[in-house]
């Protein structure tokens, strides 16, 4: 068993430094770019079905409160194979989130030839993983630090866009242009940047008195999350507006730019370059955990399924999601991660949906509405992101499905 030293206000810190990572810093170009200053009802659907599914995400990790969150859930309520589903889903769109993380702490660490962003963030992902290695504890204190940095920085943020001269209504004409499928394309993107309150429950074993904590911990992080996005796309909109940021690859340095505020721009880089090692960090904590509860159920290589007997971590699983993440770091682009990690995200919350929908009326918290919103929100943002991130999530669901069945079959042979 893994060492329960988190308490509930940790918990809710591992879920900020989930969501304030690089989704906040990078997001909102790829969302404007498809809907204009649509984004902002984008972030609204996408927002509520953040909370749909969070509360099935509480409502579940009262009852299950241990490693796993969503594929343990799976298993649980809906089967075997539907939890693999949810696992594989989580694994493979968070280890692409990992990437996006390390490529966006590279990209705004340093100005230079691409190769060097590359190396800086094969760098962050070494050295955070050793982070973790050392025990959860050290995470949880590191990531406090983060969070609180990556907050000042969205602070000064919407300080000067809304101070620096250039903030008009106007900007955010043209909003009602953008199509149904249009806004709803920019909330799956957008989701990018909310999911990060799974890690919450991933981390199950390791916080006290989980059944109370873990409810409350997502659902204060996420309403947390909820305001300081909305803060931060409105100010941003109506300081620069949507065709500035749409362009751009750092949008909210370029709208501290437009507002006439260069000298901030420094800051903000180096606030996004902290953000997302703060989301790097949790990341790699979440992954592997999910990875050595799927170990244990034979889902995944048993190798694994192994607990560090001094630091009391999934040793094996985060070396190995570290591989897998530093490899695509040096290969994968920003932007094509960011629909992939969300379908995959997304097939994770419509498991947990369907799965808290099935828990009898003695363990529930919220009616079985919000789970059928929850579920129906997750697939319709789905099948709306970019068509090349939908092909390879679907593809990528198709091979860890055949490769599990592969696996079972030589087992049952032997």
């Amino acid at each position: 068993m893994l060492a329960r030293r988190l308490s509930t206000t940790d918990a809710v810190v591992v879920g900020l430094g989930a969501m304030l990572g690089a989704g906040v810093f990078s997001a909102f170009g790829p969302a404007a770019a498809v809907a204009g200053s649509g984004l902002l009802v984008g972030l609204g659907i996408a927002a509520f079905v953040a909370y749909c599914n969070a509360a099935a995400s509480a409502q579940l990790a009262a009852v299950y409160p241990v490693s796993g969150g969503t594929y343990v859930y799976g298993r649980e309520r809906l089967g075997p194979t539907w939890g693999f589903v949810a696992g594989w889903g989580f694994v493979i769109g968070k280890t692409a989130s990992c990437a996006a993380m390390a490529l966006t702490f590279g990209a705004y660490a340093v100005e230079g030839p691409e190769w060097a962003q590359r190396l800086l963030g094969l760098a962050a992902v070494l050295v955070l993983t050793a982070a973790n290695y050392r025990g959860v504890g050290k995470t949880a204190l590191l990531t406090r630090v983060l969070v609180v940095a990556t907050l000042a920085v969205l602070g000064l943020v919407v300080v000067l866009a809304l101070t620096g001269g250039t903030m008009s209504a106007d900007h955010l004409d043209g909003w009602s242009s953008a199509g149904p499928y249009d806004v709803l394309q920019a909330a799956g993107l957008l989701f990018f940047a909310f999911a990060g309150y799974a890690r919450i429950a991933t981390l199950g074993e390791e916080v006290r008195d989980p059944s109370r904590a873990i409810p409350r911990a997502i659902l204060i992080a996420l309403a947390i999350v909820v305001v300081v996005y909305a803060a931060v796309g409105i100010s941003v909109l109506l300081a620069s507006g949507p065709e500035a940021i749409a362009d751009s690859t750092a949008p909210l340095a370029t709208a501290v730019d437009v507002a006439g505020a260069a000298w901030a721009e420094p800051v903000v880089r180096v606030g996004a370059a902290v953000a997302s090692l703060g989301a790097l960090l949790v990341l790699i904590a979440g992954v592997g955990r999910t990875s050595l509860a799927m170990a244990r159920e034979g889902d995944l290589p048993r190798v694994l399924d192994a607990v560090h007997p001094r630091f009391r971590v999934p040793h094996h699983a985060e070396l190995a999601v570290a591989a897998v993440v530093g490899v695509l770091v040096l290969t994968v682009d920003l932007r094509g991660v960011i629909g992939f990690s969300s379908f995959g995200v997304l097939t994770y919350y419509a498991i947990a949906n369907a799965s808290a929908y099935t828990q009898p009326a003695e363990q529930r918290r919220w009616s079985r509405g919000w789970n059928v919103l929850g579920l129906a929100g997750c697939a319709v943002l789905a099948v709306t992101l970019p068509p090349s991130a939908v092909a390879i999530g679907a593809g990528m669901l198709v091979v860890g499905l055949a490769g599990r069945r592969i696996v079972q079959r030589r087992r049952a042979q032997r």
